[in-house]
């Protein structure tokens, strides 16, 4: 199993391990530290919360806002809303998994990008739209994405 430093996390735990119902604030806390929800980290937080790992795990896995793996250092939102498949979200997404190899949920091999498909941004003036890491890009086409793709591979080599 990983080993986290269960450290970061211990200021929460003192602060809503003893409050009744506060599990899935304290796995929102928990993921805001990480990036993820480390699987060692859920056994520590059933331990300190006095519950069973099986009852943490469901609560992670039930609810869609948690990740269970690291995600890349850009997260890319992409709109399947209405407004955005009907403008061609499917050929954002098709170019997005052609150019970086990943699709729904995955992360490339360099830690450097992950996709997720969500159902809407509130952008839909803008569709199709993406966010990456709380930037909003709209207006897509399959080329433009792919753009935006490169210049912040580029960037990252860059640094």
């Amino acid at each position: 199993m990983e080993k986290s430093d269960l450290l970061k996390i211990e200021p929460v735990l003192d602060e809503y391990a003893s409050t009744p119902g506060s599990l899935i604030t304290i796995l929102q806390k928990t993921q805001d530290i990480y990036g993820y929800i480390p699987k060692d980290v859920m056994y520590h937080i059933a331990e300190r919360t006095g519950t069973t790992p099986a009852r943490v795990m469901g609560v992670a896995t039930f609810y869609s806002q948690f990740r269970l793996r690291p995600v890349g250092k850009y997260l890319i939102m992409l709109c399947q809303g209405t407004a955005c498949h009907v403008n061609g979200s499917e050929k954002i997404a098709a170019a997005i998994t052609n150019e970086l190899g990943i699709s729904d949920g995955e992360t490339t091999e360099d830690g450097l990008f992950s996709l997720k498909n969500v159902a809407c941004l509130g952008c839909c003036s803008l569709s199709p739209v993406m966010m990456i890491n709380g930037e909003t890009y709209g207006r897509l086409t399959p080329d433009k994405a792919v753009d935006i793709l490169r210049s912040l591979r580029k960037e990252s080599e860059n640094k």
